[in-house]
């Protein structure tokens, strides 16, 4: 099963975090893989082709031969148990279990930052309206769970870097990279995750004009 072709399927503009987040993955794990672009502003997702590859038709889609898979953390953990050999998440059961409940969390929780800070604003540098109360009240409460996980100051959520670590540093530099009030240690951090790369290689992606 693991020599069979992977292809993974993105967003046209390079704006998903989740699709960053499996193609970080892929990457960190030294995989070979095609990467295909659809356009979601014209719904190329939404075709009876793709809809039939994809089971939700979103993206990132991770194709492997006949099987297919969306959703980018089911993407990051069938990559972590069927190639093992470079993780991506802690090896500690604890850890990892900790790693995947952030990963969770930012996919389900601060709507308001999502929806307020899209990431136009971390990947084309499009500014924001000032924060709604919503959304500040979204954002102290991200900026105290990530002051809760990085309480000594380290540089990593789990001592090594993880998949989660990218997935946090995204949702802080909605905030940074629009100007908002970010502690300077949370900022250091996520600017160190900024380096890597393999995000590096995401973040300057050739982007078509809005």
């Amino acid at each position: 099963m693991n020599h069979r072709p992977l292809t993974l399927y993105v967003d046209a503009h390079f704006t998903s975090p989740y699709a960053m987040s499996a193609f970080v993955t892929l990457r960190e794990k030294g995989l070979e893989f095609e990467l295909l672009t659809l356009n979601l502003d014209t719904a190329e997702n939404q075709t009876e082709a793709f809809a039939h590859l994809s089971l939700t038709g979103r993206v990132p889609t991770l194709v492997q031969g006949e099987f297919a898979l969306s959703e980018s953390s089911a993407i990051t953990e069938y990559l972590e148990e069927v190639f093992p050999q470079v993780p991506v998440y802690p090896a500690e059961p604890r850890q990892r279990a900790r790693a995947r409940q952030v990963q969770a969390w930012l996919r389900s929780d601060l709507m308001p930052i999502r929806q307020e800070r899209s990431t136009l604003v971390v990947f084309y540098g499009l500014k924001g309206e000032p924060l709604s109360s919503a959304a500040q009240a979204a954002s102290h409460k991200l900026i105290n769970a990530a002051q809760a996980l990085l309480a000594d100051g380290r540089d990593y959520l789990f001592g090594e870097w993880s998949i989660a670590d990218v997935d946090l540093a995204v949702m802080l530099n909605r905030l940074i990279l629009n100007g908002d009030s970010v502690p300077a240690n949370l900022v250091a951090y996520a600017q160190h995750q900024w380096q890597r790369p393999s995000v590096q290689e995401w973040v300057k992606q050739a982007r078509p004009s809005l």
